[in-house]
C-alpha cells in the first residue's frame, strides 16, 4: 500500500507508474473516495470533540442546565454512531481501491510490458559443450529418479515423486543452503505451510478469485502459501520494531504450493513448473536507509549459490510490467538449462529478489521506532536462496556427462555420501 499523502501530492507520478506497470486502477475514483473519507473523518472528529465537551460540562452543570446537556449528549452519541457507520462503509471501498495500487518503481527499472522487455545485466559461467545433451526428464527416466505418472495417479498432473539418489540430492541441497544462509547471519526458520488470507493480502498476494495462484482451504480463512515470504512477512504483523534491532534477517524453510493456472507449453515441462516444491527463502525487515544495500546483498548471495553449484546463469533486471505489485525493484537469476529452447538449451528463472520498500509493511502494519522515539514504517525485502525443483533441473542438466551419468557438485558431496548418479 502506498502512503495516501504521497498519492495526493504526487498524482501525476502515481498515474504514470500505474500506466508503466500495466495495471488496472481507477486513480480518480480512489482520490474521490479518499476526499470523501477525509471529510467524514473530520466530521466524526468534530462530533466526538463536542460529545466530550458536553460530558465535561455535565460535571459542573447546574440542575437547570443538566436536562439540556443530557439531551444534547444523547443526540451527539447517535450522530457519532451514524457518522462512524458511514465512515466504515466509505473506508471499506477506499481500502479495496488503495490495495490495488502497485508500489512505486526504482528509476533504473526498465519500462516494458512483458518479460520480453526485461534487461539482461550480467552473464556468468561457461556453458559446457555436450554432443548429446539430455533434459532432466530424459536423465530421470534413464536413472529412474522421478515418477510423474504415478504422482498424477495419486495427486494429479504437475506433481511428482523424487526417488533414490535424487531424493537424497534434494535434501543435501536443502541442508547446504540452510548452512550457507546461517553463516551469512540469516536465522533459519521452518514456517507454517498455511497463512490467513489477511496475511496473504498484506504481503501482496490475491488468495481468492479467478486470478489467484494460491490454493485456499474451503470453509476457512486459510490458504496454502506459495512462498515463505508470506509467513515471514506476517511474522511481525502489527508490531513495532526497535531501529537498533534492524535489520532482521530470516531464512525461511517451507513447502510451496501454486496453482500455476494457464498453459505454458513445453518450456515448463518436468520439474520447471509444478504445484508443490520446497524452498529456502531469504526475508529481511530493515530501515528505509538500509534497503537498497540489502537488496544488492540478496542478489550477491543468490549469485554465489549458483556459482558454488557451478551452474551458468544470467542476471535480469525485471521491467515495470513484469514486477508484480509489491516490488520496487526486482532481479531474477536465470540458469542455463539444456531442456529449454526446444531441446537446444536456454535460460530459465531459478531465483528472484525484490525490494518492496514500505509497501508490504504498510499493509501489514509493521513499524519501527526510531532512536528519537518517532515511528516509521519498516522496509521489507525477499530473495530465493534455493528453489529446489528448479535448482535440481539446473544441477542435473549442467552436470551431466555424455554417457548420461551426473556428477554431484563438489559443495553437495559432503551431504550426499556419493559423487555421481548413474
Amino acid at each position: 500500500m502506498l502512503d495516501m499523502r504521497y498519492v495526493r501530492e504526487n498524482t501525476d507520478a502515481v498515474r504514470e507508474n500505474i500506466a508503466n506497470r500495466g495495471v488496472s486502477v481507477d486513480l480518480d475514483a480512489l482520490l474521490e473516495l479518499d476526499a470523501g473519507r477525509l471529510v467524514l473523518l473530520k466530521e466524526a472528529e468534530t462530533l466526538r470533540k463536542e460529545r466530550n465537551e458536553v460530558a465535561d460540562a455535565m460535571k459542573s452543570a447546574s440542575k437547570e442546565e443538566r436536562p439540556g446537556l443530557i439531551e444534547r449528549g444523547k443526540k451527539l452519541k447517535e450522530d457519532v454512531v451514524a457518522k462512524e457507520k458511514d465512515l466504515e462503509i466509505v473506508e471499506k471501498g477506499w481500502r479495496e481501491e488503495a490495495l490495488k495500487l502497485p508500489n512505486m518503481t526504482h528509476p533504473d527499472t526498465p519500462v516494458g510490458k512483458t518479460d520480453n522487455d526485461n534487461r539482461v545485466i550480467d552473464t556468468v559461467g561457461e556453458i559446457r559443450k555436450l554432443e548429446n545433451p539430455r533434459s532432466h526428464v530424459e536423465l530421470a527416466q534413464m536413472h529412474d529418479l522421478i515418477d510423474f505418472e504415478r504422482a498424477a495417479k495419486v495427486t494429479g498432473a504437475k506433481f511428482y515423486f523424487l526417488k533414490g539418489k535424487l531424493a537424497i540430492l534434494e535434501q543435501a541441497m536443502l541442508t547446504w543452503a540452510i548452512r550457507e544462509m546461517a553463516a551469512e547471519g540469516y536465522l533459519p526458520m521452518t514456517t507454517p505451510d498455511l497463512a490467513r488470507d489477511e496475511v496473504l493480502v498484506g504481503v501482496g498476494f490475491n488468495p481468492r478469485g479467478p486470478e489467484a495462484q494460491i490454493y485456499s482451504v474451503e470453509g476457512t480463512d486459510l490458504s496454502l502459501i506459495g512462498t515463505s515470504e508470506i509467513t515471514l512477512g506476517g511474522y511481525h504483523k502489527d508490531e513495532i520494531l526497535d531501529e537498533a534491532s534492524l535489520p532482521i534477517k530470516f531464512a525461511g524453510i517451507s513447502h510451496c504450493y501454486r496453482t500455476e493456472a494457464g498453459a505454458y507449453g513445453r518450456e515448463s515441462y518436468g520439474l520447471y513448473r509444478v504445484h508443490q516444491f520446497s524452498k529456502v527463502e531469504m526475508f529481511v525487515f530493515c530501515t528505509p536507509e538500509q534497503s537498497e544495500a540489502i537488496h544488492m546483498e540478496l542478489r550477491r548471495l543468490e549469485e554465489r549459490m549458483f556459482q558454488k553449484l557451478e551452474i551458468p546463469y544470467q542476471v535480469v533486471d525485471i521491467c515495470t510490467g513484469d514486477l508484480g505489485g509489491p516490488a520496487y525493484r526486482k532481479f531474477d537469476l536465470e540458469a542455463w538449462m539444456w531442456g529449454r529452447g526446444e531441446g537446444k538449451g536456454g535460460y530459465g528463472e531459478v531465483t528472484s529478489t525484490s525490494n518492496c520498500t514500505d509497501y508490504q509493511a504498510r499493509r501489514l502494519n509493521v513499524r519501527l521506532r526510531r532512536k528519537d522515539g518517532t515511528l516509521d514504517y519498516a522496509h521489507t525485502l525477499n530473495g530465493t536462496a534455493i528453489s529446489l525443483a528448479r535448482a535440481l533441473i539446473a544441477v542435473l542438466e549442467n552436470h551431466q556427462n555424455e554417457d548420461g551419468s551426473i556428477n554431484v557438485p563438489d559443495v553437495l558431496r559432503p551431504y550426499t555420501g556419493f559423487d555421481k548418479i548413474g
